[in-house]
């Protein structure tokens, strides 16, 4: 009686035994089920990015204008800059004839609008006064001057031979904006930058999901073209003694 107690107790802890590992089997099944979908979630973005238009564009003010969160002020800069382009471009303006005619209109009318108030016998217009704080220039040069700090050291890198690939793409870009500056002026060109700023983020953001599919196959594309460009032309060009003795 006593042996068949302990069987029957070898076999109940054998049944449990068995289920421990079964489950463990099922969890590691169940975590390698995982990682497949863990990698196919993980979809191509357009230049790599793994944050959100709007957090790449900073985030703030500039980034709900840029994006038409506020679809008030982005139509009035989008205006502004309109204005400011056909005032220069198309009627000619000058940027000293401007501000001249526009200091002339608003001082005449200011001191017109004083002398009207003492023959009616009211209140001269209240003007308020003009302070440029000095903290946000502070920080405006600051920025500046981390940015050209920051590309002397990126030309820097580049001059010295390193990186051969961010060399070609500087200058192949620097080519392609000399040739888009003999088409037009500075003006047009900042107008044109300022354009597409203001209209192809949004509309990217709008229509990313089809967007970067495709910006995956043209990127898949380039790197083959470059990869036979590598193999045919760079591979071929003869190395510096310097280089040879390091490898």
């Amino acid at each position: 009686m006593a042996e068949h107690e302990e069987k029957a107790g070898e076999s109940l802890m054998e049944k449990i035994v068995e289920k421990i590992h079964g489950d463990g089997s099922s969890l590691s099944s169940d975590s390698e089920d995982e990682k497949p979908l863990e990698l196919k979630a993980k979809i191509y973005r357009l230049f790599g990015r793994e944050r959100p238009v709007h957090q790449v564009f900073g985030g703030g003010k500039s980034a709900d204008i840029l994006l038409w969160r506020n679809k008030k002020i982005s139509a009035g800069a989008l205006g502004v800059a309109t204005a400011i382009w056909v005032l220069f471009e198309l009627m000619e303006y000058h940027l000293l004839t401007l501000i001249c005619h526009g200091l002339i209109l608003v001082l005449a009318v200011l001191f017109l609008w004083s002398k009207a108030t003492t023959f009616i016998n009211k209140s001269t217009p209240r003007l308020p006064e003009v302070s440029i704080p000095e903290e946000p220039l502070l920080q405006f040069a600051s920025v500046i001057r981390l940015e050209l700090n920051c590309s002397a050291a990126t030309l820097r890198e580049i001059a010295s031979g390193r990186d051969l690939k961010k060399f070609l793409a500087i200058i192949s870009g620097l080519w392609v904006l000399s040739i888009v500056g003999s088409w037009c002026n500075f003006l047009t060109l900042f107008y044109i930058v300022f354009v597409l700023l203001h209209t192809v983020p949004p509309i990217y953001e709008k229509y990313e999901d089809k967007v970067d599919p495709l910006a995956e196959k043209l990127t898949i594309e380039i790197k083959k073209q470059y990869a036979v460009f590598e193999e045919k032309v760079l591979n071929k060009i003869p190395k510096g003694l310097m280089k040879d003795k390091k490898h």
